[in-house]
């Protein structure tokens, strides 16, 4: 990749979601109805069945929107070849992003003495859908030949909520979390339009109950409605709450509530071509916080899409 390409990167993804928003489209919210024999609801895959993470799933998710990709799984043009297919001519690729650090030993040249430097660097590189790819082994492509039990899912996501240990109390027609007396707050089960809607919310919820002192610490600035922080936080909520819907095999709803968010989510992107990257990358420390909690309660994590394809 060109040397302007990489030092651009930011700037090409910030573009394109806020391309999206402009056009009301949330390029998080993955049209998961779609089915492959990888799974119904999933977070983008490697070609070795790893899930892509953070940034890199808004992305991927948003270029199946747009290009109306069903299967989850992506790969390099070199993959493609060394499992013996093609991608085909005229196929465009898809933008996804590496972040590392390098390790550099400088001299401080008034003393002489030698320093270790971290520099944080990203690139980009271009991976291809399995849809666009001939050749390929049959487990790539092959639709779903089942699809999973709704009621099994929802089961989970009771569960992986519960090993929280969040106060999660119901009552009122709001759902809101609030910091000063750390606990969440949710209208009666009964009142919402579906188990999952009610699920979705809770996860939007409890990536906000992360950001408490005696948890993340996370601290955007958030003051008042309408300002940046506020909606920085909110975004993060926004991409936290899709992260987990995927993981725990939710199909998330759109909520009319946070619409008025997306003016206030276009101002900080335009103004930080950095601000989708750090919001993504809060809302998948966010994820794995609360994934944590399963874990150390010895407890099966909920049985999705993002596992590993069978080779």
């Amino acid at each position: 990749m060109k040397q302007e390409h990489k030092q651009d990167v930011y700037a090409r993804i910030t573009n394109h979601i806020v391309a999206e928003l402009e056009k009301g489209v949330r390029p998080w919210m993955q049209p998961w109805s779609s089915e492959h024999a990888a799974g119904r609801i999933s977070r983008p895959l490697r070609a070795n069945g790893i899930p892509y993470r953070g940034i890199n799933t808004v992305m991927l998710w948003s270029e199946s929107v747009m290009k109306g990709f069903a299967a989850p799984i992506w790969m390099t043009f070199k993959q493609a070849q060394e499992l013996g297919a093609n991608v085909r001519k005229g196929e465009r690729g898809s933008l996804v992003v590496f972040a590392s650090t390098l390790h550099r030993t400088e001299t401080d040249e008034s003393s002489g003495e030698e320093f270790e430097r971290d520099i944080p660097y990203m690139k980009g590189y271009t991976v291809f859908n399995v849809e666009q790819i001939d050749g390929l082994p049959e487990h790539y492509t092959r639709p779903a030949d089942r699809v999973l039990d709704p009621v099994e899912r929802i089961g989970h996501a009771d569960a992986f909520f519960t090993a929280t240990g969040a106060d999660i109390r119901h009552g009122g027609n709001r759902a809101f979390y609030s910091q000063g007396e750390d606990r969440i707050q949710l209208p009666p089960f009964e009142t919402f339009k579906d188990a999952e809607s009610y699920y979705a919310t809770l996860a939007h919820e409890g990536i906000h109950w992360t950001k408490h002192k005696s948890r993340l610490d996370r601290d955007l600035g958030r003051k008042r409605l309408g300002d940046e922080g506020y909606a920085a936080e909110e975004l993060v909520a926004e991409l936290g709450a899709a992260f987990l819907c995927a993981d725990l095999g939710i199909t998330p709803e759109v909520r009319e509530d946070h619409a008025a968010y997306i003016g206030n989510w276009l101002k900080v992107l335009k103004e930080d071509k950095r601000a989708i990257f750090s919001a993504a990358a809060h809302a998948q420390r966010a994820a794995d916080f609360l994934h944590a909690f399963s874990k150390a309660n010895g407890e099966t994590e909920p049985q999705n899409a993002s596992q590993p394809v069978a080779a």
